[in-house]
């Protein structure tokens, strides 16, 4: 090596130190914003302890993980970050809800080629809105630089959640039973699932740009409906578990639509009865199917259409359970029945109609 070859650092070779070191700064008001009682200590060291809370006799963890998907392709194209953030928390924190957890606390893995500082501490703000709207304490996460691994500008993300719920009143789906009612917990929109169909559609097929408004989205540009973030549903099922409302089971509608994740709730030998007439499917569904000549299944089993989580209730409780969810927020429809199936038979999802389509 010649005298006059400059030394070789950390970050001649792609990796900031002081960025990652100035982002932990920036981000630790976002986390101390988010803290419960439980959590002890702060942003900063090698792991987080925190406490169960003292109420559950007999508590179980629950814990759950997931990311964005190729949402995080319109907060690249658009420079809009903030909103995925919430989008991480609320994948995660929904899968754990459906059990009746009461979600604890959340960590998150942000990995990009060069760290942005600035473009990081909007993903983190946007994590940690996402976990005060959850009740759950963001307690670190891990930050890695990868050069030349991702492409510049784009970063991924994953998440993860740990929730705890009474030994014995967990929402299994075992008390389910024909007669029972399923209630549907409106979605935001897309929520984080169908992004790679959907920008095949409006951006490719259709030529749609991201300032464009359709007629369809009531003037709202397309930059607006796709990075509308996750709705967390958080508030209105722990409603249900300090009411004591016997709830059967719950299923929230990512991939896979109502056909793929309703029957994750249902014991074998039943089927849920759905009356796609009970709900207003909103527009941003209907552009993208008459955008790309979808079929009808296909939207089914990709989208969630309009409804973001369901909630299966025996039929007396329908009227409480629909208050209680309305009084936190919800908007809430009477989405169908569970139907008896032959004896064993796999969990499905039937839609009302001529013939009782099946997806």
């Amino acid at each position: 090596m010649s005298a006059d070859s400059p030394r070789v650092t950390y970050a001649s070779a792609g990796v900031d130190i002081d960025a990652g070191d100035a982002l932990v700064e920036r981000i630790k008001p976002h986390a101390r914003r988010t803290q419960r009682p439980e959590v002890l200590g702060g942003i900063g060291g090698f792991a987080a302890l925190v406490g169960l809370p003292t109420r559950y006799r007999r508590p179980l963890l629950v814990s759950g993980t997931d990311g964005v998907g190729t949402k995080l392709a319109c907060a690249f194209a658009t420079g809009r970050h903030h909103t995925v953030g919430i989008d991480l928390v609320a994948m995660s924190v929904n899968d754990i809800l459906v059990t009746g957890a009461e979600p604890l606390f959340f960590l998150d893995y942000y990995a990009t080629s060069k760290l942005e500082v600035d473009v990081a501490e909007a993903v983190v703000k946007g994590i940690a809105d996402g976990c005060v709207q959850a009740g759950c304490a963001l307690v670190g996460g891990e930050t890695a630089e990868l050069p030349g691994f991702y492409k510049p500008g784009e970063y991924d993300l994953a998440g993860f959640c740990v929730g705890v719920v009474e030994a014995g009143e967990s929402w299994d789906g075992s008390t389910i039973a024909p007669g029972h009612v399923a209630l549907g917990l409106a979605s935001s929109g897309l929520h984080s699932n169908g992004y790679s169909l959907t920008r095949k559609v409006l951006l490719e097929r259709m030529g749609l740009g991201w300032d464009a408004r359709p007629p369809e989205l009531g003037g709202r540009t397309l930059t607006e409906v796709l990075l509308e973030p996750t709705r967390i549903y958080a508030r209105a099922l722990r409603s249900l578990v300090e009411a004591r409302v016997p709830v059967g089971g719950a299923a929230h509608i990512t991939g896979g639509g109502l056909p793929g994740n309703a029957p994750r709730c249902l014991p074998a030998g039943t089927a849920l009865r759905i009356d796609p007439a009970a709900w207003e499917i909103p527009a941003i569904f209907g552009l993208i199917q008459r955008g790309g000549d979808v079929a009808e299944d296909e939207m089914r089993r990709t989208y969630n259409l309009g409804i973001g989580m369901i909630v299966i209730v025996p039929a007396a409780e329908v009227a409480r359970t629909r208050g209680l969810l309305e009084a936190a927020g919800e908007q809430v429809c009477v989405l169908g029945e569970v139907i008896a199936a032959a004896a064993g038979a796999e969990p499905e999802v039937v839609f009302a109609g001529p013939g009782g389509a099946r997806p």
